[in-house]
């Protein structure tokens, strides 16, 4: 049984999804479409059910890009996700708006429950529902009332569903009701006109409020939605994110280093020498592990973005922050697609549909990439751990964690001065305007919260180790071997130079080592890319993780780990920022500078390094002529910042 989850924006529908199915959910995208949406399963009293969690929506009607699904679901019968049964869920504290949607449904004639979540609000405000005369108005609805967030009521949901009879409606809330087309606009406005006059009248039957109720905005939003004192609260709330995922992610990141820097050492000893075992200790293991020690830093990240979204702020966010971003091209609603791309730049894309302005929403997918994402989170951590030294900065920041948090404002900022740039140069008479709904303030659900953290992280570590696993792969292969005898010349040379004899043994090996990556594949890319890169402070072995990097930025230190393995021959398992702090150019002097980390960090706060995300952009621009438009502003941006950086730092 398919079973379509709907329901009005901040109605709690997220809470009860993650009630229904647990674990048991993934994302998916509809047929034909970009759109990304959630797929679940439950199973109660021996059934199994498929629940698809489609978009918040006003109406059935869309007025976004993400919307539309909703509209071409429910329009067509014979659509491989058309419901056998609707879970409409409703914010009890506004039952008139709430209940225009799931009139319209119960009018599709599709079998519905009516969920009546907030339950717990509505009465606190005093308010009185019947739930029996609503459902003696629709004949075949089930009406459940839950609290999702603490699991109240959601038992008797589940036996509602698997229960069901789906027996369609018989009658019509709305006469002579008919599917309008989706540009309409008069048909759709006559509906809703005669649908609300009928709400109105049934809601005189159904609701009364206590007299003695009372029920006033929270004094919170005076001071969160201030136009001075809200965004510097917003502001404060970023830093301390960034500082408390600096300082405390350490610890687990120390021991997941450690773990795997014994882990190489153990399988070099315990497994017999050969191609194999090279492969596995030289690069998969430091390739894969590269990335697996940021996810306590990504796991964080995403718990305090999962507790402003839980808590009601973030939606306070998208209000005053409208008012920023509209002189510059945007407007409130662009806070969630570039919120999103904090986490990655592809849901952030995707989820500039809720833009209805074409303008708006073009631009906001232009700039999304420079909102620094969980990729970018392995390459500043690695860097600024190697050149910024841990130091507490006015009694109480530490300054590593400042620099972290100026790498994403400086994303941020760039990201409006891009907006405005492109606001000036593409000219629209078109105006829109930004309509919400701020919902109520809430505590955290934190089985919800570690629902979305755990399903965030699952995907960062496959999404990015199937390609890491794959690169390691490549790399180790291009460093190992070179073209014909090359390697071979090269070392035979080595060893027959007089300078070569007088070293000491550890000495000789670590020289040998360094000419075979010289002469191999990868050397010789490296070499062939470096004049282009060393006016940046680059090497060639950092020009080979930029190439590789330019599939998913997440790869750069997995690069780093594989080609600085295959490097380090020598006895002693050596860390990865240790062996690059050792590293250093012909004249002695050092590569991982200051100068050069600065510079790499600003390289990576701007450039275009996402294969995946290209391809969103070119599918939800449906032209080749932004995703280039996009990797050439970004690339000039990229160059430019990092010469600048390394020539004021040098």
């Amino acid at each position: 049984m398919k079973i379509a989850l709907l329901g009005n924006p901040n109605t709690g529908k997220s809470s009860v999804f993650n009630s229904l199915t647990g674990l048991r959910q993934h994302i998916s995208n509809f047929p034909g479409v970009t759109v990304e949406v959630k797929k679940g399963s439950l199973t109660h009293n021996g059934k199994t059910v498929e629940i698809t969690d489609f978009p918040g929506t006003y109406s059935i009607y869309p007025r976004s890009l993400d919307e539309e699904i909703v509209y071409k679901v429910l329009a067509d019968p014979r659509h491989t996700d058309y419901p056998d049964l609707a879970v409409v869920v409703a914010d009890a504290t506004n039952l008139e708006r709430n209940l225009f949607l799931f009139t319209q449904i119960y009018d599709l004639g599709i079998p519905s429950i009516l969920v009546l979540n907030m339950a717990d609000v509505a009465e606190r405000r005093g308010k009185i529902i019947d739930t029996q005369k609503i459902e003696a108005r629709f004949p075949g609805t089930v009406i459940v009332q839950t609290n999702a967030r603490i699991g109240l009521g959601m038992d008797r949901l589940k036996n509602a569903i698997t229960a069901h009879s789906l027996q369609k409606p018989e009658q019509s809330f709305v006469d002579d009701f008919r599917f309008c087309p989706i540009d309409d606009a008069n048909c759709q406005g006559e509906q809703a006109t005669l649908r609300y006059e009928r709400i109105h009248a049934l809601l005189k039957e159904v609701e009364s409020v206590r007299e003695d109720a009372k029920y006033r905005s929270s004094a919170l939003d005076r001071i969160l939605v201030h136009p001075v004192w809200g965004y510097l609260i917003f502001a404060g709330i970023l830093l301390v994110i960034f500082q408390f995922i600096f300082s405390f992610a350490n610890y687990p990141m120390d021991l997941i280093d450690e773990g795997v820097t014994q882990l190489s050492t153990l399988l070099d000893a315990s497994l017999p020498p050969g191609i194999l075992t090279d492969l596995l200790v030289e690069g998969i293991v430091p390739g894969v592990g590269g990335i697996v020690i940021f996810v306590p830093q990504i796991a964080l990240l995403f718990f305090f973005i999962s507790l402003l979204e839980e808590s009601g702020y973030l939606a306070r966010v998208v209000f005053i922050m409208d008012r920023l971003m509209r002189p510059l091209g945007l407007n409130g609603k662009s806070v969630v697609p570039l919120m999103s791309s904090v986490a990655c730049a592809i849901p952030g894309v995707m989820a500039a549909r809720v833009i209805p302005d074409w303008k708006e929403r073009l631009t906001t997918i232009l700039v999304a990439p420079l909102m620094s994402c969980s990729a970018r989170i392995p390459v500043y951590t690695l860097l600024i751990a190697m050149v910024i030294p841990e130091r507490t900065v006015w009694g109480i920041f530490n300054l590593q964690g400042l620099v972290f948090f100026g790498l994403y404002f400086l994303g941020l900022f760039s990201a409006l001065i891009v907006a405005f740039i492109i606001h000036k140069l593409m000219r629209s008479r078109s105006r829109s305007f930004l309509i919400m709904e701020l919902p109520s303030y809430k505590l955290p659900r934190l089985r919800n919260v570690g629902l979305n953290v755990l399903e965030k992280v699952r995907l960062f570590v496959t999404g990015a180790g199937k390609i890491i696993l794959a690169i390691s792969i490549i790399l180790w292969a291009l460093a190992k071997f070179g073209p014909g005898d090359r390697m071979e010349t090269a070392t035979a040379e080595l060893r027959a130079s007089s300078e070569f004899r007088s070293l000491t043994p550890e000495q000789q090996k670590q020289h040998i080592t360094s000419v075979k990556l010289e002469n191999s594949y990868i050397g010789i890319l490296g070499k062939g890319i470096e004049p282009v890169i060393r006016p940046l402070g680059y090497d060639w072995k950092i020009g080979i993780a930029l190439i590789t990097s330019f599939a998913a930025r997440e790869v750069f230190v997995g690069s780093l780990a594989t080609i600085y393995s295959v490097h380090d021959d020598g006895e002693e398992n050596h860390g990865l920022i240790e062996r690059m702090k050792r590293e250093t150019f012909p004249d002695g002097t050092k590569v991982y500078s200051l100068a050069t980390g600065v510079s790499l960090m600003v390289f990576y706060v701007y450039a275009m390094q996402c294969m995946a995300t290209l391809a969103v952009v070119r599918r939800e621009t449906r032209s080749w002529k932004w995703p280039v438009v996009q990797v050439a502003y970004l690339g000039v941006l990229a160059y430019l910042g990092s010469w600048i950086s390394y020539m004021l730092l040098s």
